[in-house]
């Protein structure tokens, strides 16, 4: 089959631009200067408070510290048949000002949670909160710190 020049090149260009690519490159979760940014000033509020068949979010925690980039996941339950609402799901990097980080984690969210094979994050502690509700309206919260190796 011939190819025309054209074709060789942009071939060419493409493996030249894949070869330049760290292997270990996955999605920025959060970036180095987000890291940077101040903590908040003051305690971080989390609804916890009464008894409720809300819906039950799980961080499954990975090595401790994690090496970046690392795998993301969270579980998520809903009690008496309802269903989790992946809509009303917000991830928060928790820094002054706050991050929302939905955006990044929605091609990574299924009805039963999260799970982001290759996040990549800036070494050091990193404090998320993620909120979300069931369909019939009922709220969950937690707040956890991923822990990334240098």
């Amino acid at each position: 089959m011939r190819r025309s020049l054209l074709q060789v090149a942009v071939l060419a260009s493409g493996f030249a631009w894949a070869a330049a690519m760290p292997a270990s490159a996955g999605t920025v979760l959060i970036s180095a200067d987000e890291a940077k940014l101040p903590p908040p000033a003051g305690a971080v509020a989390v609804a916890t408070r009464g008894i409720t068949r809300g819906p039950k979010i799980a961080y499954v925690a990975t090595a401790d510290p994690a090496k970046s980039p690392m795998r993301l996941q969270l579980k998520f339950e809903s009690f008496g048949g309802s269903r989790i609402d992946t809509d009303s799901l917000k991830v928060t990097y928790i820094k002054t000002p706050s991050v929302d980080l939905t955006p990044r984690l929605k091609p990574f969210v299924k009805p039963d949670g999260i799970d982001m094979p290759d996040a990549e994050l800036p070494a050091g502690d990193h404090v998320i909160r993620v909120d979300v509700k069931d369909s019939e309206g009922r709220t969950a919260s937690t707040s956890f710190t991923l822990k990334v190796a240098p």
